[in-house]
């Protein structure tokens, strides 16, 4: 218990002093989006590339972990279909449900990754490099086929080649193919550009909680939260079982089934035509759900 307060405690404290240090106007509103800019565009890609290039992957290890990666947002958006009816959702809607059953907080999950063994921090980069590209091609499929009505690759294209994280982890691993590495002065450099990071990023989707989107929340935000938080981790244990999975790769896989969705939810449904709104709340309850339901995940894989 006390190993799994360490590695949360330290997750939420960030989160909530992001919060405290917006709300309370110690740090004014329109500082946050330079954070999230830096952290988005800048620290997290130099700390992926930096992870990618220098990881030993052995692919005939690693393989069907990739293959429970892309299968995990796949059965997940599956198991989230029978909801648009069932809770009567208009396409807007079931686009901010279907990515609250999806998506993952990227920082959260790097951050709780550290806690197991290596190579548990080069599993999580991993991860990223195969779920960031299979997560947002389905929210873009969902988007084009409910609320535009029409699939324009050209959308589909654009959106994956403008997301920073996905080209950092391209670039993370033709460097770790390539024969020749990143020269000392380029690696000292990305290292503390990494180490900024984390912190920087938890303090930003702190920051960007809205606990006001809370209020009005029915059924969809609580069957999200269901489905997110419990149903797409226990998912992922089935997987990991049927694959044979190690008891890191299991762990890893496990950890990010289990996160909370990403903040990015809210400019895809604000630039898609999702419910904001909604998506807003889903992210805020969520992220605070989180400080429950991981520790619970975090016991169940260490024990």
């Amino acid at each position: 218990m006390t190993l799994i307060l360490t590695t949360i405690s330290p997750i939420f404290i960030l989160l909530m002093l992001g919060y405290l240090a917006k709300h309370t106007g110690f740090l004014p509103a329109d500082f946050w989006p330079y954070v999230e800019k830096a952290s988005y565009y800048v620290l997290l890609p130099a700390l992926l590339i930096l992870n990618l290039s220098q990881a030993q992957i052995h692919w005939s290890e690693t393989s069907l972990l990739v293959l429970g990666i892309i299968l995990v947002p796949i059965l997940a958006g599956l198991i989230s279909w029978p909801f648009k009816a069932l809770l009567n959702l208009n396409a807007a809607d079931y686009t901010s449900f279907f990515q609250g059953g999806v998506r993952f907080s990227t920082y959260i999950g790097l951050a709780m990754s550290t806690v197991f063994p290596a190579p548990a921090p080069t599993l999580g980069a991993l991860v990223l490099a195969v779920m960031i590209p299979v997560v947002n091609i389905l929210c873009v499929l969902v988007f084009a086929l409910l609320v535009q009505k029409q699939l324009k690759l050209d959308v589909l294209f654009k959106s994956l080649a403008t997301n920073p994280l996905l080209v950092a982890c391209v670039i993370g691993m033709i460097l770790n193919i390539l024969p020749w590495k990143l020269p000392v002065i380029v690696i000292d450099v990305f290292k503390q550009l990494g180490q900024m990071a984390l912190p920087a990023g938890l303090l930003a989707v702190g920051a960007g909680l809205n606990l006001a989107a809370l209020k009005g929340l029915h059924a969809p935000f609580f069957w999200s939260a269901a489905l997110k938080l419990l149903v797409v981790p226990l998912l992922a244990v089935g997987v990991a079982f049927a694959l044979g999975l190690d008891t890191v790769s299991s762990a890893i896989l496990i950890i990010f089934a289990a996160l909370p969705t990403a903040p990015s939810a809210y400019i895809l449904a604000r630039q898609l035509g999702g419910n904001a709104e909604l998506m807003a709340g889903m992210i805020t309850g969520q992220t605070l759900l989180a400080l429950v339901s991981l520790p619970l995940v975090l016991s169940f894989l260490l024990h």
